[in-house]
């Protein structure tokens, strides 16, 4: 009688791709789920007034867009496609608006200027209370 031992099992494998599935299914579960939570609709953003600034001391260049669209650039006016020239070499632009303009048309007058590699700051300016004697 001679005793046979069964054939050996190949060594049991794990496959770590299910793993790798779930984990990133639930990411994206978890992503769906906390980017719905917060509407659009009502966003609200609170524009920053600062503190003291006397107006001698404003950064320049400085280009202050009016109501009507009108532009002036340290005080000369500018027609609308002539800022980059107006400009020269300046790295850098203050951007000084009303603080009700609409953000739409600040940016797409800014658009429309083909400003190349110039960055653009915004200036605000604090407005005391009707009070205090000074705008």
């Amino acid at each position: 009688m001679s005793l046979r031992l069964p054939p050996r099992r190949p060594p049991l494998v794990i496959d770590s791709g299910l793993a790798i599935v779930n984990i990133v299914l639930l990411l994206i579960f978890f992503f769906l789920t906390t980017g719905s939570l917060s509407s659009t609709r009502d966003f609200t953003v609170s524009l920053p007034d600062t503190s003291e600034l006397p107006l001698d001391l404003l950064p320049d260049p400085l280009l202050v867009l009016d109501a009507n669209g009108g532009m002036t650039l340290d005080g000369v006016a500018v027609a609308q496609g002539d800022l980059a020239e107006a400009l020269g070499d300046n790295p850098a632009l203050h951007v000084l608006a009303e603080r009700d303009a609409n953000a739409g048309v600040l940016l797409d007058t800014l658009a429309a200027e083909a400003l190349i590699a110039v960055e653009v700051r915004l200036v605000t300016v604090h407005r005391r209370a009707a009070g205090n004697g000074s705008p």
